[in-house]
């Protein structure tokens, strides 16, 4: 893509992307390693979907800036993206000094989650959800496993009850499908953390907004609300999506699925798979020219967004590997790198393989209602997200766990 051959927008925000979205990839590369698209109608960014690109442009921190602000000047208050791409305060959209401050209390306040303690949140929110659905013989495993259950796990360490999980799990989903809903879903995600760190600024308890508000970097009460909408955020939907992603790999392959209940395959290779080649964040990894510039042969204007598309590095990696081409590099990017890489990916890993594993313990007869290939995906620019994964299997109540072998 350069300025004397201008092309027309890849629009992201359009149905078929979800239910399509290696098309649009296509589309996308070959306008080259940056191509020009839409988040939204009359939204554009550059998207970059070439491996080296993504990298250089992660780890630049001179030319490319986190600060959305000059670009936010520009949209319409009404923008749909706006909920996922507007500055706050966090380590997320920070540069600098103030980058190091945020991540540093972030990083220290989940390293005092023990192992062991995020295992039992996650089982004691399995046997919530499978004392839920396991008598019926039946269930969505997205809006009655995957969601729900990060919903519940996120709530128990930020200090909230299981009854405010429903209004967490629904505020952060319309926030990220985007669309006429999403400035109704930021709203409430913003009013749903704002009651929470009042609460703990007038009494701490032993879970991360209070271990945030005393860290030694001195985060003010806003400063830490805007963590905290950060971290449930980043938290909360990409892991669901990781959660759903992987059973749907799963239980869409019945060889999978027998080597799985037999202990012989693990559940971290589904996580790790859909980690390679189904992101569950797909399009992010957000940033700003500081100046004008040619980038990979683009010329990238400030105040434009700069978006890596994980989910087209994936796809186009994937496809050179069938092909019987091998990349140099065929890690995966789904944690991001460079200064602001996932600083949590034990943590999601560790709560993604013990869900499924859980789940399968507790209903081992899993059987997917729908195929593979026709299961529906959820609109947005941002993610890779199932609508529903149906199931069918053998009623059980949680007290008549299966047996996995």
């Amino acid at each position: 893509m350069t300025t004397s051959s201008p092309v027309r927008p890849v629009r992201l925000w359009e149905d078929g992307f979800a239910l399509d979205p290696y098309g649009y990839y296509a589309a996308l590369r070959a306008q080259g390693p940056v191509g020009w698209a839409e988040l939204a109608p009359g939204v554009p960014a550059y998207v970059v979907t070439e491996r080296r690109a993504a990298l250089e442009l992660l780890r630049d921190t001179v030319t490319f800036s986190h600060d959305p602000r000059p670009w936010e000047s520009t949209v319409a208050e009404d923008s749909p993206v706006l909920g996922m791409m507007r500055w706050r305060p966090n380590s997320l959209f920070a540069d600098g000094a103030a980058h190091v401050r945020y991540r540093a209390s972030l990083i220290d306040a989940f390293d005092r989650i023990e192992p062991h303690d995020l295992r039992t949140r996650v089982h004691r929110a399995v046997h919530v959800l499978v004392s839920r659905i396991g008598p019926r013989g039946q269930a969505d495993l997205v809006g009655e496993f995957a969601r729900p259950l990060m919903a519940l796990v996120f709530n128990s360490l930020f200090g909230l009850p299981d009854s405010q999980s429903e209004r967490l799990d629904r505020a952060l989903g319309m926030m990220m499908e985007g669309g006429a809903q999403a400035a109704e879903g930021e709203a409430e995600f913003g009013g749903y953390v704002l009651e929470l760190i009042a609460a703990k600024a007038g009494l701490r308890g032993d879970d991360l907004p209070s271990w945030l508000l005393d860290h030694p970097a001195g985060l003010s009460p806003e400063e830490v609300a805007w963590q905290v909408f950060l971290t449930l955020g980043a938290g909360h939907e990409p892991t669901a999506n990781l959660v759903s992603n992987a059973l749907s790999r799963i239980l869409g392959t019945s060889v999978y699925y027998s080597t799985l209940t037999s202990g012989a395959r693990p559940v971290m290779d589904a996580v790790v798979e859909v980690l390679h080649h189904e992101t569950p964040l797909a399009n992010y990894g957000i940033h700003y020219a500081r100046s004008p510039v040619t980038f990979h042969g683009a010329w990238i204007r400030p105040a434009i967004p700069v978006v890596v598309s994980y989910g087209a590095l994936a796809h186009f990696a994937e496809q050179e590997v069938v092909s019987g081409r091998h990349p140099q590099d065929a890690s995966h990017l789904s944690w991001s790198a460079g200064p602001h890489s996932c600083p949590v990916k034990r943590h999601t890993l560790l709560i993604a393989t013990e869900a499924i594993e859980r789940l399968t313990l507790w209903l081992p007869d899993l059987e997917p209602v729908v195929p593979r290939a026709e299961l529906t995906w959820r609109p947005g620019p941002f993610h890779r997200s199932l609508t529903s994964l149906p199931v069918r299997f053998s009623p059980r109540s949680p007290d008549q766990p299966g047996d996995p072998s």
